[in-house]
């Protein structure tokens, strides 16, 4: 019986093998190096497929991995239908902000109730953020760099995550207002939970008693 645990390169690689190491499970192959897309453990029934992290509750709701690690911007965004999320793992962390450029009243333009078309890859958070708030938005969805949305014109504001700020200030922007922290969090298929139930299980806790506090 296989496990398999769908992971992104990256940040949320590098700190999920800590994790990993405590519940005695090494990944044999560096993804930076490698070109495979599923890689093998020192545990014959354990496995980790590489995915777009946009795509980790997908392969973990449909069954293509039997369990995730994803942040929890991507799983607003997604919707946790088939899955449970059993453990906040405290790592990838960084904020989901609104930023404008220095020269934009974001105060008044929000107070007023006009509408500010903003730019943001996050488009449920934004919606729910400014709808809370009382304040009409346009939201534009981008993929690429949010940056140059109110550098272009094109929005007055963007949502994006934010980790140390130094992309704002690079391009002469700023926080304006924080809506939530971001972290990692753990995903598990509902049926797998079933299924394979004691091996999961004991991945499960594993996880926990490593969480960085």
């Amino acid at each position: 019986m296989t496990i398999t645990l769908a992971l992104s390169k990256g940040r949320i690689f590098e700190e999920t093998l800590p994790l990993l190491r405590a519940a005695g499970i090494e990944v044999l192959e560096d993804p930076e190096k490698s070109r495979k897309l599923i890689l093998a453990t020192n545990q014959p029934d354990v496995r980790v497929v590489l995915v777009r992290a946009s795509d980790v509750p997908t392969y973990v709701q449909y069954g293509g991995a039997d369990l995730g690690v994803a942040g929890r911007d991507v799983l607003i965004e997604h919707g946790l239908q088939g899955m449970y999320q059993p453990l906040d793992l405290n790592i990838a962390k960084c904020r989901m902000s609104v930023a404008t450029r220095a020269d934009f009243d974001y105060a008044a333009a929000v107070k007023q109730g006009s509408r500010i078309r903003v730019a943001t890859k996050y488009t449920e958070i934004a919606r729910q953020h400014f709808a809370d708030k009382g304040v009409h938005v346009d939201l534009i969805k981008l993929y690429g760099s949010m940056e140059l949305a109110p550098l272009t014109g094109l929005a007055e504001a963007i949502v994006d995550l934010v980790s140390t700020g130094s992309t704002l200030r690079a391009n002469k922007l700023v926080e304006v207002e924080r809506i939530m922290d971001i972290s990692s969090r753990l995903v598990v298929n509902q049926a797998a939970l079933k299924l394979k139930r004691e091996p999961l299980r004991q991945l499960i806790d594993a996880f926990a008693a490593a969480i960085p506090k």
